[in-house]
């Protein structure tokens, strides 16, 4: 029975050792208290090292390194207690983080500095004190421990310290890490919002739109007078406009959510230039500009969708006779680049106003060039390129040189996304 009570009385004092020793480590308490006791040992050894009494080498040498094991533990113990005392209330999230991090290590450097400095000194002292005193002490064994210990507890606090914050700085990179995580999500999910509004609006307008242009081409085959004729004309124009707007919006919309289906096929990229070229030659005819076509005589085969690729060329082409400078030349060229392994078209025009902006702005939807818009255009020709061309895996670029506009595309000939794709 007495030792049935006696084991009941054992669990119950290790079982408040461990809540002690869990709520101290959690109030960091067990580190001043390792500190404390590390300090008092290595004290108490530290006398016995520096007495005056006559010590082996030996025995000077093995109380050393016991009494830089016990110092160890209790600078290290007081040392991390005083770093997460202080940094107890340190928002890893501020604005000013690093201008702090900084702030901090220099601070605690020159206190370790300013604190080792001074116990240098006192151990240079000593052994100076014991080099006079030779003749009692018999050796100086005592006295280089004690410089020893001096440098060895430099050593190691410095250590504790770039620990300590090194890991405050990985703590706060992780931090910006999931912060800039959720930014990517947030960016991510707004992004698709927009792409699911654009899809939504215009899949809800062309309906009443095209029953707009319906009921209009009707009201242009009845006889109306001449001043109404001319206003069914311009509402016609116009609204012939904004269902073209409507539908590229609705294409990009669907083309940046990926949710499209390309037929790759080969196609000819001169052949598909010269195509576009003839098919919008009476806007070429009016806009009074002049084309100056540079095609290479090499094959220029390559595998594409021909619905999104004659997009592509038409939107390049009617964006250069747009904001293209009046009795100018705009200039086609077709090449091959990376050794054949890709063909490159590019158009060169002169702009007709000021181009204070960069490529982010211009292929943004909506994005245009000419700010004053004094020119025709929605700011989509662009931004359907950038997207289309992406889609099918080509790369599109501009360029600005004074008043020279240089957009450029370029695929791929073959490669194996093209070829997965079941090409004719």
């Amino acid at each position: 029975m007495a030792i049935k009570w006696k084991n009941i009385k054992m669990e119950k004092i290790v079982k408040k050792v461990k809540e002690f020793l869990k709520k101290s480590l959690k109030r960091n308490e067990i580190w001043l208290i390792l500190g404390i006791a590390g300090c008092i040992l290595g004290y108490l050894l530290l006398t016995d090292v520096v007495s005056s009494r006559y010590m082996p080498t030996e025995v000077n040498i093995q109380e050393g390194g016991f009494m830089n094991l016990c110092f160890a533990a209790g600078f290290i113990g007081l040392l991390r207690f005083a770093l997460y005392y202080e940094d107890r209330n340190w928002n890893l999230q501020s604005k000013d983080f690093f201008q702090e991090w900084e702030r901090k290590q220099k601070k605690w450097k020159i206190f370790l500095g300013i604190l080792a400095g001074g116990f240098l000194i006192a151990a240079v002292f000593y052994f100076n004190y014991r080099l006079r005193k030779s003749w009692m002490y018999g050796n100086l064994s005592g006295a280089y421990v004690s410089v020893g210990t001096v440098l060895i507890q430099w050593m190691i606090c410095n250590f504790v310290i770039n620990l300590y914050m090194k890991k405050k700085l990985q703590a706060y990179m992780e931090s910006l890490e999931q912060i800039n995580q959720k930014n990517l999500e947030l960016a991510l999910r707004s992004e698709q919002m927009k792409v699911d509004l654009i899809s939504n609006v215009s899949h809800d307008l062309k309906t009443p739109l095209t029953s707009m242009v319906g009921y209009l081409e009707l009201m242009k085959k009845e006889e109306l007078t001449d001043i109404l004729s001319d206003y069914v004309e311009v509402i016609f124009g116009k609204a012939q406009k904004l269902k073209e707007m409507i539908d590229s919006l609705f294409d990009l919309a669907k083309t940046s959510s990926g949710n499209v289906e390309l037929k790759m096929e080969t196609l000819e990229l001169n052949c598909l230039i010269q195509q576009v070229q003839a098919d919008m030659a009476d806007k070429i005819a009016e806009s009074g500009r002049e084309f100056v076509v540079v095609l290479t005589k090499e094959s220029t085969e390559f595998v594409s969708d021909n619905v999104y690729m004659y997009r592509i060329f038409q939107n390049l082409l009617e964006n250069a006779l747009k904001y293209s400078q009046e009795h100018t030349r705009i200039f086609l060229k077709s090449s091959l680049v990376e050794e054949g392994k890709r063909v490159r078209f590019e158009i060169t025009n002169t702009a007709g106003y000021p181009m204070d902006f960069t490529k982010e702005q211009i292929v943004e939807r909506f994005g245009r060039g000419d700010k004053s818009r004094t020119t025709e255009g929605n700011g989509l020709g662009l931004a359907i390129v950038n997207t289309y061309t992406s889609a099918l895996g080509g790369t599109f670029d501009v360029s600005i040189d004074c008043d020279q506009f240089k957009a450029s595309v370029e695929f791929l000939k073959y490669n194996a996304f093209h070829m997965e794709k079941n090409v004719v």
